[in-house]
C-alpha cells in the first residue's frame, strides 16, 4: 500500500507541473513584454519552460524590447531629443563680410610671438604672446618635455589689454609666470583661462588675481591619464560655467569639465566616430549645443555636440567642414550660427586667409582676408569688432563686418 500511494503522489505531482508549465511561461512573457520594473536570475526548474518562451525572448532582444522592460520602459528613459526648430538660412545668401581696418592700431607695437586674443568685459581685446621666447624644433624632446626649463619663466609681460579705438597698450601683466604661451579666453565673469604648453597645463585666473584659482595638468609633465595634459592649446567656456580643453599637440582630444574643474566628458570617445589631430582652437555655439574644432592637421573643421541643453545626441556624428581649399585650420570663433576660421601655411596652391562656415550645413560660404600665418581669432560679443593675430609678423589685426 505504501509504494502504491507513493506513486500516485508522483503521478498527481506530474500533472500538475504540467498544467502549471503554459501559465508560467505565459506569465514570464508578460513580464519581458509587460515592462516589468525587477527580474529575477532564472533557477535551474525554470529550464522547463516551453520553446516558444524562448523563441520570443530571442525576438524581444532582437528588438530591444527585452532591455526596455528590465529598464522600466519609455516612460523611464532621460534625455528625450528636443524639438528642432526650423532652420533659418536667410544669413546663408549675404553674411557678414570681414573688412580690414587700416590704420588700426594707430601706435607700432614691439610683441613676441602673438598666439590668443579675446576680449575683454570693456570690449578691448587682449592678446598672449611669448616675449622674447619662440617654439623651435629644440623646445621639446621626443617625449613632449620642455627641453628649455633652466632658462626659467618669460621674464617679460606676455598679456597686453590693447584700446579698441586705436590698439594703445592700456594694461600688461604676466611676467615671470609663463614658458611657452598659446591659448587666451576671457569668460562672461572677466576670468582669464590661459593655456601653457611647456608646462602642459591650464590656468584660471580670477579678475584682479595674480594667482591661478583653477590649474589644470601637472607641472612640465605631459599626459594623456584623465589628470594629465600635453601641450594644450585652446580653452572655451560655456555660460553654464562648463569648460572645454582642445589637449591639443599630443591627446589630440577634448576634455569638458564642469565649472569646478571636474571632468565629466573626454571626446571623442566610444561610440564617438571622431577621430582629432591636433585640435587647435574652440568656439562654442550655445544655442545650437555644438563645440567647433579647428582640426588643425585633418585639415577640417569639425563640430561635435558640446551636451550642454541635453546629453541626447552626445556621441553622434559631428558636423564637419572639409573642402580642398580649406588648409590647416588654425582657430575659429563663432559669430551667432556661423563659424569664422584661420587657415595657416599648408601648400602653396592654398591661399592662407579667412574662412566663413556654416556648420548647419556643412559648407564654406564665404572667403575674406590675407594674412602670412594667422594663429587665433576673436570677435567682439556685440559684433563691432573682429580681431586677428599673427604669428611672424607678430601683430594683431582689426575688421569690421558689413553686410
Amino acid at each position: 500500500m505504501a509504494t502504491a500511494t507513493t506513486g500516485q503522489r508522483r503521478t498527481a505531482t506530474t500533472m500538475r507541473m504540467n498544467q502549471m508549465l503554459p501559465v508560467l511561461a505565459l506569465t514570464a512573457l508578460l513580464v519581458a513584454v509587460g515592462g516589468a520594473h525587477s527580474y529575477t536570475v532564472p533557477r535551474d526548474t525554470d529550464i522547463l519552460l516551453a520553446d516558444g518562451f524562448f523563441k520570443r525572448m530571442r525576438d524581444l532582444f532582437a528588438e530591444r524590447a527585452y532591455e526596455d522592460a528590465l529598464g522600466g520602459g519609455p516612460a523611464e528613459m532621460a534625455d528625450e531629443p528636443p524639438p528642432q526648430a526650423p532652420v533659418d538660412t536667410s544669413h546663408l545668401d549675404s553674411p557678414p563680410k570681414p573688412k580690414l581696418v587700416e590704420d588700426w592700431p594707430k601706435v607700432k607695437h614691439t610683441f613676441g610671438q602673438v598666439t590668443a586674443v579675446t576680449i575683454d568685459l570693456q570690449g578691448n581685446p587682449v592678446i598672449f604672446h611669448r616675449g622674447s621666447r619662440t617654439w623651435t624644433m629644440e623646445s621639446f624632446n621626443a617625449t613632449n618635455h620642455y627641453q628649455h626649463i633652466a632658462e626659467g619663466p618669460i621674464p617679460e609681460n606676455t598679456i597686453a589689454t590693447l584700446a579698441a579705438s586705436d590698439g594703445a597698450v592700456l594694461e600688461e601683466r604676466g611676467a615671470g609666470i609663463f614658458y611657452m604661451p598659446h591659448g587666451l579666453t576671457i569668460d562672461h565673469n572677466g576670468n582669464m583661462w590661459l593655456t601653457d604648453v611647456a608646462l602642459h597645463q591650464v590656468f584660471k585666473f580670477m579678475p584682479g588675481r595674480d594667482y591661478p584659482a583653477i590649474t589644470l595638468g601637472h607641472r612640465f609633465e605631459p599626459g594623456s591619464s584623465k589628470s594629465h595634459l600635453c601641450k594644450p592649446t585652446a580653452v572655451a567656456i560655456a555660460s553654464t560655467g562648463e569648460i572645454f580643453v582642445a589637449d591639443g599637440y599630443c591627446n589630440s582630444r577634448l576634455l569638458k569639465y564642469n565649472a569646478a574643474g571636474r571632468l565629466i566628458r573626454t571626446i571623442p570617445q566610444p561610440p564617438e566616430f571622431l577621430s582629432l589631430q591636433t585640435p587647435h582652437g574652440l568656439a562654442l555655439l550655445e544655442h545650437l549645443d555644438m563645440v567647433c574644432v579647428a582640426d588643425r592637421e585633418n585639415m577640417r573643421v569639425v563640430c561635435p555636440r558640446a551636451g550642454l541643453q541635453t546629453s541626447y545626441g552626445e556621441g553622434t556624428q559631428a558636423a564637419t567642414i572639409q573642402e580642398p581649399d580649406l588648409g590647416r585650420v588654425f582657430d575659429v570663433a563663432a559669430y551667432g550660427d556661423l563659424v569664422y576660421a584661420v587657415n595657416g601655411p599648408t601648400s602653396p596652391m592654398i591661399p592662407v586667409r579667412g574662412f566663413t562656415i556654416d556648420p548647419r550645413s556643412e559648407t564654406i560660404i564665404d572667403h575674406w582676408g590675407k594674412f602670412e600665418n594667422p594663429h587665433s581669432i576673436t570677435f567682439c560679443p556685440n559684433g563691432s569688432a573682429m580681431y586677428v593675430t599673427e604669428i611672424g609678423p607678430n601683430r594683431v589685426w582689426k575688421f569690421t563686418l558689413t553686410m
